[in-house]
């Protein structure tokens, strides 16, 4: 499972790195209405909660698929418009007006993006011109609920209200507390996207890519970006180019922009580096199957508490040898279980500290 980005016809100029005060609202807004996918925010959150104007509130939840699940495209506005190569602009201001440059088509798609179904990666009508993709829409949007479903409906029958509705809600959230977070982040945000920049330049795209995430590659011989996510998409970048967009309040999420006929946008997360490199989407897999069957799970219990050699595990669970190598070379392979030799025997043991980041990793993978 991945996503893959086409990069055949790709001009080393095309790929640009840039921070955008649109997408770390959008960002904003996610964390305040998802506090539990990040934890390192909860000191903001329960600040900005605290303050915040109830009027507010209340117009943030109106709308808040949005940015609850992640967050739409249309913070990333910049990658529909039809001008080639824009680029996000320097404060919010400039972001809105791109955003007010998107066709209603685009608008009321990417608006529904999470909520209602509609096609994502590859092309196909949306509730604007075709009548039966309207109704599946409502639909959808009525099994979550009849908030959901009156913005829906003011949506679809009058977009340019809610355009003008959701421009001054951004305008209301920057002037409540967007600015502030804009002020503290920007310069951290614009030396990542200068040392992203100057990577491109020296040692080229795969290097840039290693320092995006340690989930995004760059396959040179099928010309593509592999992005490992619990996922699948594909898009091309071609004449449009590609973007890449920092991140310091979207740990752990890394997105990808795959919208058909939209830019191809990577936005990541900044700061905080992991403990350590997380697993892929492959060795997480491994893993949780070596652990899911009993015979192994019971040899887990004795390999946690001391190392153990073949022989002994086998007279313990009354199993033959052979049987409990073929367990022991699951466990292995999924990086579960350390070996060592002592003498003429060979001590198997569990590695704990990497089965206490299963959690975590599974985690963060879901939400990647």
């Amino acid at each position: 499972m991945s996503v893959h980005i086409d990069i055949a016809g790709l001009r080393p100029e095309g790929v640009a790195a840039v921070p955008s005060p649109l997408a770390e609202l959008g960002m904003a807004l996610h964390a305040l209405s998802e506090p539990g996918h990040h934890p390192g925010l909860q000191g903001w959150v329960t600040g900005v909660t605290a303050r915040l104007d109830p009027h507010l509130a209340d117009r943030m939840c109106e709308a808040d698929f949005l940015w609850r699940t992640t967050f739409s495209d249309l913070f990333l506005a910049c990658a529909g418009v039809p001008e080639a190569g824009a680029l996000p602009g320097a404060a919010l201001a400039e972001e809105l007006d791109l955003l007010d440059k998107l066709s209603d088509e685009q608008f009321v798609d990417a608006a529904l993006e999470f909520t209602c179904a509609l096609p994502y990666s590859t092309p196909g009508a949306g509730p604007l011109e075709d009548e039966a993709v309207r109704r599946r829409a409502l639909e959808l949007a009525a099994a979550r609920g009849p908030r959901q479903l009156r913005f829906s409906e003011r949506l679809l029958d009058d977009p340019p209200r809610i355009r003008t509705w959701l421009r001054q809600f951004l305008q209301e959230c920057d002037e409540a507390f967007f600015a502030d977070v804009w002020c503290r982040v920007r310069h951290q945000l614009a030396a990542d996207t200068r040392h992203k920049t100057e990577l491109l330049r020296r040692k080229g795209l795969a290097e840039a890519l290693a320092a995006v995430s340690p989930a995004v590659s760059l396959d040179e011989a099928a010309r593509r970006i592999v992005v490992d996510k619990l996922g699948d998409g594909r898009t091309a970048s071609g004449d449009a180019g590609l973007l890449l967009i920092p991140t310091s309040l979207g740990r752990p999420h890394l997105m990808v922009l795959h919208r058909y006929a939209w830019r191809p946008v990577l936005h990541y997360p900044v700061g905080s580096p992991e403990l350590a490199r997380p697993p892929s989407v492959e060795q997480l897999t491994l893993r949780l199957n070596a652990l899911a069957h009993p015979v192994r799970m019971r040899l887990c219990r004795h390999l946690a508490r001391s190392a153990y050699t073949t022989g002994e595990l086998a007279r313990v669970h009354d199993m033959t040898a052979p049987e409990i190598s073929r367990h022991l070379a699951v466990l292995k392979k999924a990086g579960l279980v350390t070996t060592r030799r002592r003498g003429r025997y060979v001590l198997h043991q569990l590695d704990v500290a990497v089965v206490a980041r299963l959690g975590s990793d599974f985690l963060e993978a879901v939400l990647r």
